[in-house]
């Protein structure tokens, strides 16, 4: 398989994980091997990070972990698969979740630094793309041809969502947030908004302001969202529930990957092309910043002091945005 390291974009990079499984071979092939300890696993590819609380953690390729108390010193745990990581997600400061290639699960339940297999299934050609955990108990991870699990267990036990709204097309599914009344909303292919107003029991697919594929999904204020993808698309709405989406005047076509709010009334987003801008969500305005490595960024986490990116070129951090 084309190593990661030699993609030249995100969107490629996604497109791998996507479409390019390794070919079907007997299960008893599939054994999963550690992550390999390396020197400079900061600087290569890294696919979310979080904050927990208590530290940040970033996953990227061949199974690397790493985490950091200041968002710029970073160490590598040990893992126990090399498969590609895409995303992490913490309940509390102790208990987190990482997803990615091979339909690999991991769980840690001391901050990060040890982590379990929960899932691992290459045989399904079906990478994980996002994991969201309400507490330490419920959680759902989703990917890719419409690939959705959920847990009420911690991850003892996971099991397929069943739902007319997930199952009738098998797009994949990019990204899941919780918004701020509590509702989680799905985005995907072919511009794919879910919604569910009871802790992920029920879904409903909403009407969606663009065709093209979102990527990232933020919760803004008490019931909106802010969204983006390719092309440049971002929208912000103040009521999820209502439909009501507003256009953001990005000023790019480039892809965008992943976005975070500030507050009620800013927010980030980070995409191809180390493209870094800061909106103005009630003017609907942007301002691009200045990327502080080439490549494309694919999350970050916005801090008091800056903003932690995690991306093509390694996990960065940005001094501080607000009031530039």
């Amino acid at each position: 398989m084309t190593s990661l390291l030699r993609l030249s974009s995100l969107i490629t990079i996604l497109a791998l994980l996507v479409l390019h499984a390794a070919p079907a071979q007997a299960a008893a092939a599939y054994v999963p091997r550690p992550a390999l300890i390396a020197p400079l696993a900061a600087s290569r590819l890294a696919l979310d990070v979080v904050d927990t609380g208590a530290r940040y953690i970033a996953v990227g390729e061949r199974g690397q972990i790493l985490a950091s108390d200041d968002g710029r010193n970073w160490s590598q745990q040990p893992v126990p698969v090399r498969s590609a990581l895409t995303a992490v997600s913490f309940a509390d400061a102790d208990h987190g979740w990482a997803v990615g290639h091979d339909a690999v699960i991991l769980a840690t339940a001391d901050g990060g630094k040890t982590w379990n297999l929960q899932n691992y299934a290459p045989e399904l050609e079906k990478p994980l793309l996002d994991v969201l955990f309400i507490d330490a108990r419920r959680g759902y991870a989703i990917g890719a041809f419409g690939l959705f699990l959920v847990t009420e267990d911690g991850g003892g036990n996971w099991t397929p969502v069943r739902s007319p709204a997930v199952d009738e097309d098998e797009l994949n599914l990019y990204a899941i947030a919780r918004l701020g009344n509590g509702d989680l909303l799905i985005t995907g292919e072919q511009g794919r908004l879910l919604l569910s107003n009871d802790d992920g029991r029920t879904w409903k697919r909403y009407r969606s302001p663009v065709n093209a594929t979102l990527f990232g999904a933020a919760a803004i204020g008490a019931r909106g969202a802010l969204i983006c993808g390719l092309r440049g698309n971002a929208y912000v709405s103040a009521d999820v529930r209502s439909g009501g989406w507003k256009a953001i005047d990005t000023g790019s076509t480039a892809a965008f990957y992943g976005c975070a709010g500030i507050g009620d009334d800013r927010a980030l987003l980070v995409g191809a092309d180390g493209i870094i801008l800061l909106a103005d969500l009630a003017a609907r305005r942007v301002r691009r910043l200045k990327s502080p490595a080439g490549g494309a960024w694919s999350a970050l986490v916005p801090r008091k002091s800056g903003v932690v990116l995690a991306g093509e070129r390694g996990l960065h951090l940005l001094g501080p945005v607000v009031g530039r």
